[in-house]
């Protein structure tokens, strides 16, 4: 299984060294202290070097949420059943979600996508894989086949929101038990103990978190997944939610789209197409830093960092939606400051210590 994913790598243009140098060169000639907008200075940087020009444009975003069913449900590890998947992807369709009253305000589309609903919902894009996962606490849950189908499918997204004229990707999910997914993926990803990975998700009780604990810990020790090995992790351990999500991260790479990472069932894809396809990692920007317990290590092994921590865990797409108001307001001093040369200020230089 390496040798497309090698392809898919050598696909991937290293980041424009020099697009960045212009951005941060603008960015250090506006009339403010150096690095005063600090990580905001630095995503805009990145996207330069992405996209390989310091004309930054953000005007067209979408935020993409993935929607599947995890057969682990079955072992009590969520508040819910598996047939709120459906009922918030519909939610999601009608425009009445969480995300899409927030993504209005940010000026982002929203597109809800069936990557393995067990239950159908007209209107939902349809990349359907399966009818849910299996249970991972019994074996594998799901096969390589299905699993490259489901990248497969998120490049596809990601190809086809590139053609569709967008300059930002948002990822986010829908999927009862994907905490649980997106936990068992990092504790072998990252060698952690379960327990240290595993948070409550969306309200589990102390008896919820321990099943949570002991599903995962089984689900590790039937599949003995290799940690050196990513897709066979995601295959053993992970949903056609996440799987897709991967393929999103990978195809924004090669498309030369930016994409904001959401909360842990996104920044756990995202560990996995790094892992996979380490050039992926030139397309990711973080936006917040989950309530999940494993959050931070997780963007600390990216070598990411959080512009927001605001304990959020709500998932959809949510925490990242609350990232582009601040890239716009960015944006807009990056693209509308006057400079030192026409205040007739003596430009700021690095002095060492603060840049103020």
């Amino acid at each position: 299984m390496k040798e497309p994913f090698a392809l898919q790598n050598a696909a991937i243009a290293p980041q424009d060294t020099a697009a960045m140098s212009r951005a941060k060169a603008h960015w250090d000639g506006i009339a403010k202290p150096l690095d005063g907008l600090g990580k905001l200075e630095t995503a805009l940087v990145r996207i330069a070097g992405l996209t390989g020009s310091e004309a930054i444009r953000l005007d067209r975003r979408t935020v993409l949420v993935l929607c599947a069913d995890n057969g682990v449900v079955k072992e009590g590890v969520t508040q819910t059943d598996a047939s709120v998947t459906a009922v918030m992807a519909r939610r999601i369709f009608e425009h009445r979600s969480s995300v899409c009253l927030m993504a209005k305000t940010a000026r982002a589309d929203v597109i809800p996508v069936d990557l393995g609903m067990l239950t159908r919902v007209e209107g939902v894009r349809d990349l359907h894989v399966g009818n849910g996962t299996a249970n991972m606490a019994e074996g594998p849950a799901m096969t390589a086949a299905q699993a490259m189908h489901a990248i497969e499918n998120g490049i596809l997204l990601a190809k086809e929101r590139r053609e569709a004229g967008d300059d930002l990707l948002v990822t986010g999910e829908m999927g009862i038990g994907n905490t649980t997914t997106s936990a068992a993926i990092a504790s072998v990803l990252l060698n952690l103990p379960v327990e240290t990975v595993a948070g409550r998700g969306a309200g589990l009780s102390d008896a919820g978190l321990l099943r949570k604990h002991e599903a995962i810990r089984r689900a590790i020790a039937v599949n003995r997944p290799d940690p050196n090995d990513a897709f066979d992790v995601l295959c053993k351990l992970g949903g056609f939610d996440l799987a897709g999500l991967v393929g999103v991260y990978i195809g924004a790479a090669m498309h030369r789209i930016p994409v904001l990472i959401d909360g842990l069932p996104s920044s756990a894809a995202a560990l996995v197409a790094a892992r996979l396809v380490p050039n992926a990692k030139t397309a990711m920007l973080a936006s917040h830093c989950s309530k999940e317990p494993v959050a931070q290590a997780i963007l600390d092994a990216l070598g990411l960092d959080a512009i927001l921590y605001a304990d959020m865990k709500l998932g959809e797409g949510t925490g990242a939606v609350c990232m582009l108001p601040l890239l716009d307001m960015a944006l807009s001093v990056y693209n509308g400051s006057v400079s030192f040369a026409e205040t007739g200020i003596e430009p700021y230089v690095p002095q060492g210590g603060s840049s103020r």
